[in-house]
């Protein structure tokens, strides 16, 4: 059975008018219900999780801070939410969502979470709507727990992977894959282990030869045990903080493929959503939805 990782802190309160479309936490998990896709014993509901698995990778002042909204504001600003205690125990549910998924994953070859994905969430800061990286905890809980050694990460957001790079950049345990758009957010990027930029307006046909011209290929080079994808739906064109000119239905077979390659391959997989900020939310909630319906086919 596919789980998925949903709490309903997901959909935080944020002000009138601000950018983010918290919306989308509410209305994907209905969207799957409603057409069928998944049925309510497909979800679990992520809890705080062990402080121990966030500081083996986040700094411990880093995170003390955080716990007691101590962030300096000029810090505090680059993560683009307003702090609070509320805000921050989403972040730790949200990981625990992943570190849980981690294990559903290795029971039926994937596991997903309605949320995460916050990969610009550096060892001891955090920016861009992220503050603790839930794909980093759940790769260091995996190694922790012996249940993986070599992992691979394939970060196919629009915006490059910065603090997930910048987490694993002395590891080699770790391999970092980062797909995005050269123009866009972050405008300095960190080195991952392997970048690709794209030029702005990149479409369908040239982004998927490049995709299926690499990763399996990298798989069979690293040959990795457990594999983590961010599956941001921000590279559709339309997306107001993207920069590539990608349509939905080539969002979907991107998630096709990646689904199918660690499936063929029986690499356990867990997938965070990442972005997606598309003026009409129907778009965002259709784009994330297709790679729930391509986790249900392809595996179960």
């Amino acid at each position: 059975m596919l789980k998925i990782a949903y709490h309903p802190i997901y959909q935080h309160p944020l002000p009138e008018g601000h950018r983010f479309p918290m919306l989308k936490y509410d209305l994907l998990p209905k969207q799957l219900l409603h057409e069928g896709t998944s049925e309510p014993d497909n979800f679990f509901e992520p809890e705080i999780p062990n402080d121990k698995h966030i500081v083996a990778v986040h700094d411990p002042i880093y995170f003390y801070d955080l716990l007691n909204i101590k962030i300096p504001p000029k810090e505090a600003r680059k993560i683009g939410f307003p702090l609070t205690e509320d805000l921050v125990e989403r972040e730790r549910i949200i990981a625990d969502g992943t570190i849980k998924g981690c294990e559903f994953a290795l029971e039926n070859g994937i596991a997903m979470n309605i949320a995460g994905g916050t990969h610009h969430a550096y060892t001891n800061r955090g920016e861009a709507f992220c503050m603790l990286n839930d794909q980093a905890i759940g790769a260091r809980y995996l190694q922790s727990k012996g249940l993986a050694k070599k992992i691979l990460i394939v970060d196919l957001d629009v915006h490059q992977g910065n603090g997930t790079a910048e987490i694993f950049q002395n590891d080699t345990s770790v391999f970092t894959f980062s797909i995005h758009g050269a123009g866009n957010y972050p405008f300095k990027k960190e080195q991952s282990d392997l970048d690709i930029p794209l030029k702005k307006g990149t479409g369908d046909t040239e982004y998927l030869t490049l995709l299926k011209n690499t990763l399996p290929q990298l798989i069979e080079q690293q040959k990795p045990d457990f594999i983590f994808y961010l599956c941001g739906v921000d590279v559709i064109a339309s997306d107001k903080l993207g920069t590539l000119g990608m349509t939905v239905a080539g969002c979907k077979q991107r998630d096709e493929f990646v689904l199918n390659t660690c499936h063929a391959l029986q690499i356990p997989v867990q997938c965070s959503m990442g972005g997606g900020y598309s003026p009409d939310i129907k778009t965002i909630v259709e784009a994330h939805a297709n790679t729930f319906r391509a986790a249900q086919q392809i595996y179960f």
